[in-house]
C-alpha cells in the first residue's frame, strides 16, 4: 500500500522537513506541498493523481486552514483532510473539524506517534489521539475497553453545543445551567468517552455519531 501524501505550511523549513519524514514511512509518498492554501489548492487542480491524505497548516496567509478545509471538502471529498498546528485552543479546533477535519494533530508530535496517525487515518478515516491513547492504556491494564455509553438527555444536549464555537460559559447561558454543572457535564461526558481534552470529546462525538458539525 502506497497512501499519497499532500502537505501545505507556509514555513518553509517545516514543510520539507515533514515531508523528508513521512517519505521516510513506509506506506506513505508525498506527492503534493504549498506554502499556503491557495498555492496548494492551485497545484492540486494540476495533479493527475490526488493526495488520499491532506495535512493542513491552520495559520497561513492568502488562504487559511479553515477555507482551505472547506475548498477541500466541496471539490474533493475523497480526500482525508488533517489540520496540523500548534495552537491547541478549543475555538481552533472545532472550527477545524467543522471544516471537514477528520483529526487534529499539534506539530510537536512524535514521529512514530506521526505514522500511527496516518495509517489509522489512512484505514479509519479519523484519529483521535486524546480517546486513542487512553484507550489503549485501559485495554492494557482491564484486557479489553468497553466502547458502548450512556449519555443523559442534559448531557446529550451539552455535547451538541460542546461541538460548535460557543466557550463553556456561552454553553452555561444557553442552557440555563450555572457554570459549575455544565463542568459537570463536561467531566462526566470526558469519563464516558474515555478522553481528557474538547477536542477528544468532540471526536469521540462525531466517531460515534451522536452529532454532526
Amino acid at each position: 500500500m502506497n497512501v499519497k501524501i499532500g502537505i501545505a505550511d507556509d514555513q518553509q523549513l517545516f514543510l520539507k522537513s515533514l515531508g523528508e519524514l513521512i517519505d521516510r514511512f513506509t506506506e506513505f509518498t508525498v506527492v503534493l506541498d504549498g506554502l499556503n492554501g491557495r498555492d496548494f489548492l492551485y497545484k492540486l487542480e494540476l495533479q493527475s493523481q490526488l493526495p488520499d491524505i491532506v495535512l493542513l497548516d491552520v495559520n497561513m496567509p492568502v488562504m487559511d486552514g479553515v477555507a482551505t478545509a472547506k475548498v477541500l471538502e466541496q471539490k474533493y471529498p475523497d480526500i482525508k483532510v488533517v489540520a496540523l498546528s500548534m495552537k491547541d485552543d478549543d475555538t481552533t479546533i472545532i472550527s477545524m473539524l467543522k471544516a471537514g477535519c477528520c483529526a487534529y494533530l499539534l506539530k510537536d508530535i512524535h514521529p512514530a506517534e506521526l505514522e500511527m496517525a496516518l495509517k489509522e487515518i489512512s484505514e479509519k478515516g479519523y484519529y483521535n489521539a486524546d480517546a486513542l491513547n487512553i484507550r489503549y492504556r485501559r485495554m492494557l491494564i482491564h484486557g479489553q475497553a468497553k466502547d458502548q455509553v450512556s449519555l443523559t438527555e442534559l448531557e446529550l444536549i451539552f455535547l451538541q453545543y460542546a461541538c460548535s464555537d460557543l466557550t463553556y460559559k456561552q454553553i452555561a447561558g444557553e442552557m440555563n445551567k450555572a457554570p459549575r454543572t455544565i463542568d459537570g457535564y463536561r467531566e462526566s461526558v470526558f469519563q464516558k468517552f474515555n478522553v481528557q481534552s474538547r477536542v477528544g470529546m468532540a471526536m469521540e462525538a462525531i466517531r460515534r455519531e451522536l452529532v454532526t458539525i
